[in-house]
């Protein structure tokens, strides 16, 4: 029995189970936003493209969640400038940019000498962190939640709506602009933890369980959180007896959740339709 605590006993893994509070918590709102939104592309986009600000951070003795974000908004922009300003779609153009970005990362990289390893950066590196890490981490989780929480009613009509959030006198170059900013806080929140590469599962896979389970947008909130923070604990805590890398096997765990319910939720489908078809 003592064997199932053993995890708990070392402070590494205790770190990395308060971390992934921190990311797992804004991750899973936002993934219903992105979900619901269609814009998994745009969070993979972010997610790469934060590399080139995340090494000039490191060359001009900055902090990475400041580089990594302000590389992620320039992403956003440009992509947003150019899908206006040309007859390129928006999918289109994210792709050209965020390649260009993340190669621009990886040409900077490999032009200087750090001790920062790239597979820290592209993976994560969760069991070797800091408590100020783990700190700044909550301090960017609780800065997304407070701007959720401030904004998400509209966020919310803008999604579902843009035309009505129009005519309600609502922007949506800002709200859209606001949204993006707000993912670019969370990508930068995570990164540490789980990698500008694995981030992207974690701001789509639980959305899209709980959109699987549920109609209503609150149920949806709710269910992506607690499915994210359960796969999240089972990941890691599953890494320690496997030896296997934390972030990969937390996404393994999402995986396997994903589709589960996706299996669970077609054969009962099936099932209604088919006892319909019999009583008519």
């Amino acid at each position: 029995m003592d064997i199932l605590f053993e995890p708990f006993l070392f402070l590494f893994m205790r770190q990395g189970f308060l971390i992934l509070v921190a990311v797992s918590i804004p991750t899973a709102i936002l993934s219903c936003f992105i979900v619901l939104k269609g814009w998994a592309l745009i969070g993979d986009a972010i997610s790469h493209s934060v590399l080139p600000g995340v090494v000039l951070a490191y060359i001009w003795g900055f902090s990475f969640a400041l580089g990594g974000f302000l590389a992620g908004l320039a992403c956003a922009l440009l992509t947003g400038f150019l899908t206006e300003n040309s007859r390129l779609k928006e999918d289109t153009v994210m792709g050209l940019v965020f390649s260009i970005m993340f190669a621009l990362g990886i040409v900077l990289i490999s032009r200087i000498e750090t001790t920062v390893h790239l597979d820290h950066i592209l993976f994560g590196d969760l069991l070797g962190l800091s408590w100020r890490d783990v700190l700044e981490s909550f301090g960017l989780a609780s800065l997304v939640l407070v701007l959720l929480f401030m904004f998400g009613r509209n966020l919310v009509l803008y999604i579902f709506d843009s035309v009505h959030a129009s005519v309600a006198g609502l922007s949506n170059r800002l709200l859209h602009y606001g949204l993006l900013s707000i993912l670019c806080v969370t990508v930068v929140g995570a990164l540490k933890a789980v990698g500008m590469i694995l981030v992207i599962a974690m701001l789509i896979t639980p959305g899209a369980i709980s959109y699987l389970l549920t109609k209503r947008f609150q149920s949806m909130i709710v269910l992506s959180v607690a499915i994210s923070v359960v796969c999240s604990f089972l990941g890691i805590y599953l890494s320690f007896f496997l030896d296997s890398a934390p972030a990969p096997t937390i996404i393994c765990v999402f995986t396997l959740f994903f589709i589960a319910t996706f299996l669970v939720k077609s054969w009962k489908n099936k099932t209604i339709n088919g006892s319909e078809g019999v009583r008519a």
